[in-house]
């Protein structure tokens, strides 16, 4: 997969997601409102990358209009930028959250955070750590105080990378934030000496540069572990309560779509990513759970406290929208 298709329209991706909370001003017409079809409004925010998959699927299938919703999507790079307009009310649910901002966010108080949906787990090669094909780098023991690219800081990515290294009993690296799609570039410059990428970004790395995969970022301990789920605020899923379980219903139907025929997944990618069709075969996926489960999110919940990410382990069964 090449890098270059990626880059094109980088710039695209960061004016729209500068202009979102204008944009999203201007339109306050979401959460409950009605459209010309006689169908309800919601607008969702979302990442341009594999999490998102069943949002696109729910909606190109027609799941939401089966429920009576109008889902207007908003792309954005970080599902952290869409999270002041979500706490306004401005944008109603926002996909591929990641859930270690948004379980800190409500820890804090900033946020009234409810779980509508899960978006995935972790699964293999879903994400990886990537070192230049002549790097010195040889093991992960040799990550130690290395420079490691990731998206956002102290967040999910240094999350589980840190639990497999201590797992493995090696140190941890110097983290250093870069966005997804300038990890590449980072990469081949020599600003870092590793990059923690997902996909599509994964692939693309690997295919350009001809980076190795050091490590499988969904190794022991943190395979199947949920990283990214559909979130919204209590304000919202007890105001339109009958919205918000339609949302979710389309949402698990096309998570078990997802699951049970990749192919559509790879389908759907060309379609609101970057990636290529003939590229859209050959990306890690992750797993897309049908259904919820609070046992599974407790897991990332402790592994956050446990790294100080958390001041205490938060019982995700409150959180979630039943």
């Amino acid at each position: 997969m090449a890098l270059r298709g990626l880059r094109t329209g980088i710039g695209k991706t960061v004016a729209v997601a500068a202009a979102l909370t204008l944009l999203l001003a201007a339109c306050d017409d979401g959460g409950g409102s009605t459209s010309a079809g006689g169908r309800t409004k919601i607008t969702v925010a979302a990442l341009p990358l594999t999490d998102s998959a069943a949002l696109y699927l729910a909606r190109d299938r027609g799941l939401f209009t089966k429920e009576g919703l109008d889902v207007r999507i908003q792309p954005v790079q970080q599902s952290i930028q869409a999270l002041p307009a979500l706490a306004k009310g401005q944008v109603d649910v926002i996909a591929s959250a990641n859930y270690v901002t948004f379980l800190q966010a409500d820890e804090k108080g900033t946020l009234d955070l409810r779980i509508l949906a899960e978006g995935v787990r972790v699964a293999p090669h879903m994400m990886d750590v990537l070192v230049p094909k002549d790097s010195g780098i040889k093991s992960v023991a040799d990550l130690a105080g290395k420079k490691v690219a990731v998206n956002i800081l102290n967040n999910i990515q240094s999350l589980t990378l840190n639990a497999i290294l201590d797992a493995k009993g090696v140190g941890r690296p110097v983290y250093r934030q870069i966005a997804f799609p300038q990890m590449g570039p980072a990469l081949e410059r020599g600003q870092v000496d590793a990059v923690h990428a997902v996909e599509p970004f994964d692939s693309a790395i690997q295919g350009e540069l001809k980076a190795k995969v050091l490590l499988d970022g969904g190794s022991a301990p943190v395979q199947s572990l949920p990283i990214s789920g559909y979130v919204t605020t209590q304000k919202f899923a007890t105001g339109h309560p009958k919205e918000a379980a339609a949302f979710q219903r389309a949402i698990e139907a096309a998570s078990k779509i997802a699951a049970q025929d990749p192919g559509a997944v790879r389908e759907e990618l060309p379609k609101y990513t970057k990636v290529t069709a003939d590229q859209s075969r050959s990306i890690g996926l992750p797993t897309y759970p049908a259904s919820t489960d609070a046992a599974q999110l407790r897991r990332l919940t402790e592994l956050m406290a446990k790294q100080g990410l958390l001041k205490k382990a938060v019982d995700p069964s409150t959180l979630l929208v039943k």
